[in-house]
């Protein structure tokens, strides 16, 4: 029979580290933070080390309780205590160090979160400050709260958890209310299989409003709703969520004030008619709409533009390098060039007179708290009265007589064998996939079209088996992610104009799969083709990766683009963050030339380095059309045998 371990006193310098303590790491933080619990207690250990007598005499290994030891060292280095400070031991000879060690590191099982609630609750209740029990238990403050908002949980479901008939995940989705009735009508109502913690959280807070929802964000987050006069019913579990809005009346009129004060600032535009919704139209995507006039700036305007332009950039490089002396007041003076740099590119579209006599514009809650805006809608009432053009007419106006006879007329341009222009293959699957993004948000738009080109990729998988590849659509249906490739997705207007389609059919579609197939059946004919072309879009891949890997489904998607009558330019321009600084010096001078001219080229050559070359080269493309070849949509073949060619320039 095995004898007790004699417990005796050793001083802290006598105390070595054993070599076959099975523990052999200690993080800096966990020692301060069993320092601290160690100092609260007035410098005692709850449980005494256990250890072995050294190679030396009077020394002794420490074969378990390593950290207490490290702890109490830097306790000494600290001067909190004495560095022969006796700290009582328990001797053990007669025991294998390893196993000894092992089973204290292994064999040991933490506290449960019910039973620290408890404790903790008693700590309170004797008015023990929560700063204190977090330094005492060498845990965060936010840990103590999280167990202290158990009590909040209605005792016949923490019963249940102690009969391990609830998980500490369910328990703790309860903590959102305070209403122990509710929280067990909704344990009661919820079956066996959908009580996850998500489905307990929703079913108590549908009165409520997330920090999550866009209406939240709209009006500036919890904090400016609370500032206004909201209640706030906060979330200690969901790391996720901030927590939630218990006013929604109020919320809504504070979204609303929002909405409206950018509707006033959009009628002051001209427009026939400006509404405020929480979403647009079911029919929205079948509306004609007008699009703006692109108008060139004045020398000042451009100049203004350069000047705004270079003080952003200089500001910037500042904040990347550390360098700014105030980085808020810095970002308060970029915020404040933006606003120049928006309001002058502003001027570059213009609505005319007639777009704005009849149509009008929407002004709704957009992506991550934004504002969307849809201008040059026409209402189909606004269209009673209007004759299409006759396309059968053989007459032609006068004007466009002339233009044909002058077209006729004019000699064939001269074709100049240029240098193939290279790309690297990042820049490529780049502006492939920001094409990819505008031929999803076109094709969402389009729902004939996405019909015709579901049923063609069907076709292919079915009766002409295993030929899908020529097919643009993923249609089983993959989605290839944009956001890798693409190097600034905040800056692809295909992107954003995907995200807006997302979020209005987000507020159609019900949220839970199992309803969705009821509701489907519930939809008319034209309401699912639109749906059809959402869901087909996501499947558009037409990335180059640098390979012929999906050569036949790029071309597919350029036929693709071509029925749609996608203009790219619409969805890219090359600037020179997008573009020049991407490219060499002769890809810059090749893309110049082929945009403006040989004499615009000159200009590029001459430049005295890189940066100077990409400033002119971007300051002289824009607005041409121009765009590089990865992210054009490519002519068929029957035009380019006739001479014909995408247009790269606007002149």
């Amino acid at each position: 029979m095995t004898a007790k371990p004699n417990t005796i006193t050793v001083p802290l310098n006598k105390l070595d580290r054993d070599p076959k303590n099975v523990r052999k790491t200690y993080s800096r933080k966990g020692i301060e933070e069993l320092a601290a619990s160690i100092r609260a207690d007035g410098y005692r250990l709850l449980q005494d080390p256990i250890v072995r007598k050294g190679d030396k005499r009077g020394r002794y290994f420490v074969t378990a309780g390593g950290r207490r030891r490290e702890a109490l060292i830097l306790l000494a280095e600290l001067g909190e205590i004495a560095k022969d400070f006796p700290v009582e031991c328990k001797l053990r000879e007669d025991s294998n160090p390893i196993v000894v060690s092992l089973t204290e590191n292994v064999m040991r099982e933490g506290m449960d979160p019910v039973d620290q609630y408890r404790a903790f609750a008693d700590m309170v209740a004797d008015k023990v400050p929560v700063p204190d029990i977090a330094a005492r238990f060498s845990v965060s403050e936010k840990i103590v709260k999280q167990r202290m908002a158990l009590g909040r949980v209605n005792p016949e479901l923490l019963d249940l958890y102690g009969q391990e008939e609830i998980t500490y995940a369910q328990l703790a989705a309860f903590t959102v209310t305070d209403d122990h009735d509710l929280q067990m009508e909704v344990w009661e109502s919820l079956p066996e299989w959908n009580r996850d913690e998500d489905n307990i959280r929703e079913a108590l807070t549908q009165e409520a409003v997330s920090a999550n929802d866009r209406r939240v964000k709209l009006v500036g987050g919890l904090q400016a709703y609370e500032a206004a006069g909201g209640e706030v019913r906060r979330e200690l579990f969901d790391s996720a969520n901030e927590g939630y809005a218990l006013n929604v009346p109020l919320l809504e009129r504070l979204v609303a004030g929002k909405l409206e004060s950018v509707a006033e600032q959009v009628r002051a535009e001209g427009w026939k008619w400006v509404e405020c919704a929480v979403a647009a139209p079911d029919d929205f995507h079948f509306w004609d709409r007008d699009y703006p006039d692109d108008v060139h700036l004045s020398d000042e305007d451009k100049q203004a533009l350069d000047d705004a332009q270079a003080e952003y950039d200089d500001l910037a490089e500042l904040i990347e390098a550390g360098a700014a002396d105030d980085e808020k007041d810095v970002e308060a003076k970029l915020e404040a060039i933006k606003l120049r740099i928006d309001a002058i590119t502003a001027k570059t579209e213009v609505y005319p007179d007639e777009t704005l006599a009849r149509a009008g514009a929407f002004v709704m809650p957009g992506h991550g708290g934004s504002i969307r805006i849809e201008r040059g809608l026409i209402r189909p009432e606004d269209m009673e009265g209007e004759e299409p053009a006759s396309a059968g007419d053989d007459e032609q106006e006068p004007a466009e007589a002339e233009r044909a006879e002058a077209a006729e007329a004019e000699p064939a341009p001269v074709k100049i064998a240029m240098p193939t222009v290279t790309h690297s293959a990042k820049l490529v699957e780049d502006l492939t996939a920001q094409k990819t993004a505008a031929l999803r948000a076109e094709l969402a738009g389009n729902p004939e079209i996405a019909l015709a080109a579901v049923v063609h990729a069907m076709l292919l998988q079915t009766v002409h088996r295993r030929e899908g590849e020529y097919s643009a659509l993923e249609i089983t249906v993959k989605s290839e992610d944009l956001t890798s490739p693409i190097s600034d997705e905040d800056a692809c207007r295909g992107i954003a104009a995907f995200h807006k389609l997302t979020e209005m059919w987000g507020d159609h579609i019900p949220g839970k799969p199992a309803d969705l197939w009821d509701w489907c059946l519930r939809q008319e004919q034209d309401r699912l083709l639109e749906l059809l072309a959402f869901a087909a879009a996501h499947s558009i891949n037409a990335v180059d990766i640098g390979t012929s890997y999906r050569r036949r489904e790029r071309e597919h998607a350029d036929q693709l683009g071509r029925a749609l009558g996608v203009d790219m330019t619409k969805w890219f321009e090359p600037t020179a963050e997008s573009y020049f600084n991407r490219v060499n010096r002769m890809t810059i001078e090749l893309s110049v030339a082929e945009a403006k001219g040989a004499d615009a080229e000159l200009g590029v050559r001459n430049a005295k380095n890189k940066a100077e070359a990409v400033t002119i080269a971007a300051r002289v493309v824009k607005g041409s059309g121009w765009l590089p070849a990865p992210i054009r949509i490519a002519r068929d073949e029957a035009d380019a045998e006739t001479g014909e060619s995408l247009p790269v320039a606007a002149e």
